[in-house]
């Protein structure tokens, strides 16, 4: 697997600036998206069967409408490779190995501490695959890519469509082909687009991260809060000021 010169993602670790911490998303954050799962409509691709002569049309057309060099390429052996493009949705923390270097606790005994940070809501990278390239294979490139210790159990792959103004996330099974998926609903992101998600839904478990890096998190949950408690404090003295010019538009009877 070879990676496409996309663009880049920014990692933050403890050591950087408050103002790029602010961007971030704390673990206790969620995405409050308007999703449906309706199994009924979704059009599962992941099931149709295409023999040698549909998938070389396919790749033809795929070809025509990329207006960038992301192309589909045939194989000798019928396979092809091509470019995914995955999102990042993640919500809780993620950790670097730790550094090569040994450093002595308290107690004097040697230990090693990892880095953790939160990847941007806007991350995303574009990964050259081949055809045969299953969805399991996939996560563990992006996490090798980002050198990261975390699990690949811990996360899953999305497929996700629009229509209608609905959402709908499809969860995509180890043994699922992406490039097939790419390939099948076209190049473009609003019919589908493959984002990567924490699989858990248990709670973080705090005791795994060091002091410096609860402080950490500390303090970006700090600058949340105080920003959501200042968005309420102006949207409810926004519609007291609407209020009260209503009111001196009212002429009183006489």
């Amino acid at each position: 697997m070879t990676w496409g010169s996309t663009e880049s993602s920014t990692f933050s670790s403890q050591d950087e600036s408050k103002s790029e911490l602010e961007l971030y998303f704390t673990a206790c954050t969620s995405f409050f998206h308007k999703v449906r799962r309706s199994t009924d409509e979704q059009i599962d691709l992941s099931k149709q069967e295409l023999s040698v002569g549909e998938i070389q049309q396919k790749v033809q057309e795929y070809n025509a409408q990329v207006n960038s060099s992301l192309y589909m390429v045939i194989n000798k052996d019928g396979s092809y490779t091509g470019f995914i493009k995955v999102h990042f949705q993640l919500v809780r923390p993620i950790s670097l190995p730790p550094p090569q270097s040994l450093e002595e606790d308290q107690q004097g005994a040697l230990m090693k501490r990892r880095t953790s940070f939160y990847l941007p809501k806007d991350t995303a990278k574009h990964l050259h695959i081949s055809s045969q390239t299953r969805v399991r294979e996939v996560i563990e490139a992006l996490l090798n890519k980002f050198t990261l210790v975390d699990n690949p159990a811990k996360f899953s792959l999305f497929e996700r469509t629009d229509r209608q103004n609905q959402v709908y996330m499809r969860k995509l099974s180890d043994d699922e082909c992406p490039l097939y998926l790419r390939l099948c609903a076209g190049p473009s992101e609003k019919v589908l687009s493959l984002v990567l998600k924490e699989n858990e839904t248990g709670e973080v478990n705090w005791d795994a991260f060091s002091f410096p890096e609860l402080c950490n998190f500390l303090r970006i949950l700090q600058r949340e809060e105080e920003e959501h408690v200042r968005q309420i404090v102006k949207r409810y003295a926004l519609a007291r000021e609407m209020m009260k010019k209503a009111m001196s538009r009212i002429t009183t009877p006489g």
